[in-house]
């Protein structure tokens, strides 16, 4: 009727939704998950032929990070739309809410510098970095057109206003700058150290980001709100009642 034979097989056969499923569990130590899965998938694909209707699903903390990232991309978004609502709503201008905007992409390079030098891998913290940077920028780039809007509503000229406010607003800025990093670069420098896994990705992208946004704010905020306003004055110029050409 039957040979009865020894031979290996699984001890208990697990399902998941009416189908069999088999668990292949990995630790990953020296290296960021979402890279090792990415090899993971290569290899397979390469090397292995999957029969028919057989599937791998890659799950466990891997498929958890994937998720949050989702969503934390979705909330950056939103963030970025919230913060040009609230700029708009505090200067009435589109023109000068994009100028404060404009700190954003400052702030980025130095926040990808800072990845890329130290290992270029993007995970949750980082995003998480680029988003408290955002904010710390933002309130730079207010400082300053905020000053120079005030001068000149006091009647100072423009090159005046600009050199006068940003030499005003130098000091702040500098000092949020200066006392954020000192209070990161601990946090930066121990990576390694048990616990520190998600503080230390956050602390390098805003100490990359507050030396680029806080180096590059200086010079290029006041030259294009110069040019902004320039080019203002001259598309509405000014004439005087008593010129006879004027229609």
């Amino acid at each position: 009727m039957a040979d009865i034979i020894s031979t290996t097989g699984p001890s208990t056969i697990n399902r998941e939704n009416i189908q069999r499923k088999i668990v292949v569990s990995a630790n990953v130590a020296g290296r960021d998950l979402k890279s090792v899965v990415h090899q993971i998938k290569e290899r397979i694909h390469d090397t292995i032929q999957l029969p028919e209707n057989y599937h791998i699903q890659y799950g466990g903390q891997f498929e958890s990070e994937a998720h949050a990232s989702k969503i934390l991309l979705l909330t950056s978004l939103m963030s970025l739309f919230i913060i040009f609502l609230l700029l708009y709503q505090e200067f009435k201008n589109i023109k000068l809410a994009g100028i404060v905007f404009l700190n954003l992409p400052l702030a980025l390079i130095g926040g990808v510098l800072s990845i890329w030098f130290t290992g270029g891998i993007i995970s949750i913290p980082s995003i998480i970095g680029f988003i408290t940077l955002f904010g710390i920028a933002t309130r730079n780039g207010i400082l300053l057109v905020s000053r120079y809007q005030t001068l000149q509503s006091q009647g100072v000229a423009l090159s005046e206003a600009v050199m006068k406010g940003s030499s005003d607003k130098l000091n702040p800025i500098l000092m949020t700058a200066l006392t954020t990093a000192l209070a990161l670069i601990p946090l930066a420098i121990t990576g390694d150290l048990p616990g520190n896994e998600i503080q230390s990705p956050m602390a390098i992208v805003i100490l990359g980001g507050l030396l680029s946004s806080t180096l590059l704010n200086i010079f290029i905020v006041p030259v294009v709100y110069s040019v902004s306003e320039k080019n203002k004055a001259g598309a509405f110029p000014c004439r005087s009642p008593l010129d006879k050409n004027n229609p």
